[in-house]
């Protein structure tokens, strides 16, 4: 069923991309940097919490493709220069590499404004568009923590996975619950995302604790080592499921079956 998520939401970026009302270049490299073979979790995840609820597909959609617009021009920012200066993204030459720094910031900030406008065209949910707004500013109050803040505690560590990761996971459940006329499970579901945006950093700790020690970033593996992270990542798989325990469609089975990836990812 992932599959099937994953599918409708390539589809829709593509058409929405070719769709974009923009200069060739800019059209050209905001394409490049939303289409380049992402595992779209996000809107997938977005699209599997409003089927679970009584929500539709076809109605959560254009929320979910806004979603990821967001999560693509934050990653096309942060490999630029002045952020983590990355020259390559899933295997390929990341967006200012391919069409220079310039137009790099440029597809980014095409994205954003794409993303937003997209919202503002839907009808309905007013509440679902807030939410992924907010989240998106959240995400960039977590880059600039991230950025200008050397502080290594507990609780920083905690604000910028909360920020930085979470938001954009909250966003994506807590949007869907709203989408399926469940706006009494937002906060349920608000805190079902954040653990499992939880259970996807630590997990992403572990797999680049190598590089990260050698860079002294503040990560949950730099900080607390790998036993006690293998441990939280654990305790947020448990509280993920627990969440899920109520709810016996095929919708949450495809979320347990994504929180139980998430779990064991070696990539």
């Amino acid at each position: 069923m992932m599959e099937e998520y994953r599918k409708r939401v390539e589809t829709a970026l593509a058409s929405y991309a070719d769709s974009a009302s923009a200069a060739p270049i800019l059209k050209e490299s905001m394409r490049y940097g939303l289409l380049n073979g992402g595992k779209r979790i996000r809107p997938c995840l977005l699209l599997c919490c409003a089927q679970m609820l009584g929500g539709t597909v076809n109605e959560a959609l254009p929320f979910a493709c806004a979603l990821e617009m967001i999560h693509s021009y934050s990653l096309i920012h942060d490999d630029l220069p002045a952020m983590d200066n990355d020259d390559m993204r899933r295997g390929q030459p990341s967006t200012h590499k391919a069409f220079g720094e310039a137009n790099g910031i440029l597809a980014g900030d095409g994205l954003l404004t794409y993303a937003a406008l997209l919202l503002a065209l839907q009808p309905r949910y007013d509440a679902a568009k807030q939410m992924i707004l907010s989240c998106a500013l959240d995400m960039v109050s977590g880059q600039s923590y991230d950025l200008n803040d050397s502080e290594r505690s507990e609780s920083m560590l905690n604000l910028l996975h909360r920020k930085k990761t979470g938001a954009l996971f909250c966003a994506a459940l807590s949007a869907g619950a709203v989408i399926a006329g469940r706006e009494d499970l937002v906060e349920s579901f608000s805190d079902l995302g954040y653990t499992i945006g939880l259970l996807f950093q630590i997990t992403d700790d572990l797999l680049d604790s190598e590089k990260d020690l050698a860079e002294q970033k503040l990560t949950y593996v730099t900080y607390y080592g790998r036993e006690r992270s293998l441990a939280f990542a654990k305790e947020a798989e448990a509280k993920a499921l627990s969440i899920l325990a109520p709810y016996q469609n095929e919708a949450a089975d495809t979320l347990r079956a994504v929180i139980a990836a998430l779990t064991n990812r070696t990539e």
